[in-house]
């Protein structure tokens, strides 16, 4: 029946093999933790205690919060004859992890004993503040110059070419780390750290926006300028590609105006363009997490950083997962908008349907 509708069934065998993507990407984030060595052995090697009592106590309840002991359904530990809690095995680790993540569960931080998810949820918000319009912007203005490029040539192509080229082949890390040297160190015009002044108390104020704008600009343009560069590259070699197509030549012998030229050439350049803003913005939680560490910044970089350095599995698995999360339904979608843009996979379709 799915036969008569190609594109339907199209989009739901790839939501099927993404879903399978998810579930052995799933299996992963839980396996690696565990890996090496045990997490809470390093936690307890980490830590002193003021009795063997309390220590045991404590290892046996970090045991429990991670899903490695037996626990009954009133929550308690099972024990042995000897008195000792009962390892779980790794498939009912598995089992219970994949369960509690379906569930919205992802399990609590060692470090601070608060709820993964919690975490997430504070510190993602930054994360989307700094890096989405970062990605939107440049991706607009990037591309605009790139068709510009493409269309006008000369100058403005000589000039722009070899900025953009710059531009896109810097890795986030360094141009971060350029900005901060020049620009909060020896020039120090803007804040080289930080989302706010320590002093402020966040809130709606205007002196604490105020400071967010000021400690948001070399972020922002950390990002912003590589991706433009990127884009610009791109939109210029699909703009000039677009030029030596028939309908281009004909709109230019029927006397079109060139902004209505420009625009023709832009819409049809802009479908790998947009492919790649789908992905960036799948890619955002996880694309750019360094910028997030170099600048300090309260973002998901900053949690997986401190999660690390304490060795907080709990929270290096949640981050990841969401990491991964969005990458598959960014991938996901630009498979969709493939499949409803691009008229040539709508005729393979129809024709993989016959």
């Amino acid at each position: 029946m799915l036969k008569k509708y190609p594109t339907t069934r199209y989009v739901l065998l790839r939501a099927i093999w993404y879903f399978l993507t998810f579930l052995v990407a799933l299996s992963l984030n839980f396996f690696l933790p565990r890996l090496g060595s045990d997490p809470v052995d390093i936690m307890m090697a980490q830590s002193s205690f003021s009795s063997p009592e309390i220590r045991k106590q404590t290892e046996e309840n970090l045991r429990k919060d991670f899903g490695l002991v037996v626990v009954d359904k009133q929550g308690n530990i099972v024990r042995d004859e000897n008195g000792n809690a009962v390892r779980a095995s790794k498939f009912s680790q598995l089992i219970n992890y994949v369960g509690q993540v379906f569930q919205g569960d992802l399990g609590t931080s060692f470090r601070n004993q608060k709820p993964v998810s919690d975490i997430i949820m504070q510190a993602l918000p930054w994360t989307i503040a700094l890096q989405f319009p970062a990605i939107l912007f440049g991706w607009i203005f990037g591309n605009s110059l790139g068709a510009l490029a493409a269309y006008k040539r000369g100058i403005f192509d000589k000039a722009l070419f070899p900025m953009a080229l710059l531009m896109s082949s810097v890795p986030f890390f360094v141009f971060g780390m350029a900005l901060v040297y020049f620009f909060g160190i020896v020039w120090p015009i803007f804040p080289a750290v930080g989302a706010y002044s320590l002093e402020l108390v966040p809130g709606f104020s205007f002196a604490f926006v105020g400071s967010v704008a000021y400690h948001y600009i070399l972020p922002f343009f950390s990002i912003f300028l590589i991706l433009a560069g990127g884009q610009a590259i791109g939109m210029r070699s699909m703009g000039i590609y677009e030029l030596g197509t028939d309908y281009i030549k004909y709109a230019k012998w029927l006397g079109l105006k060139e902004t209505r030229v420009l625009a023709y050439l832009f819409r049809n350049a802009m479908l790998p363009q947009l492919t790649g803003l789908a992905l960036s913005i799948g890619q955002m939680v996880g694309g750019a997490l360094i910028t997030e560490m170099i600048f300090s910044y309260p973002g998901l970089g900053m949690a997986m950083l401190t999660a690390i350095q304490t060795n907080d599995y709990p929270v290096i698995q949640g981050v990841t997962l969401l990491i991964t999360s969005c990458v598959l339904i960014a991938n996901f979608t630009v498979d969709i908008l493939i499949a409803l843009l691009d008229p040539r996979v709508k005729q393979s379709l129809a024709m993989d349907a016959k």
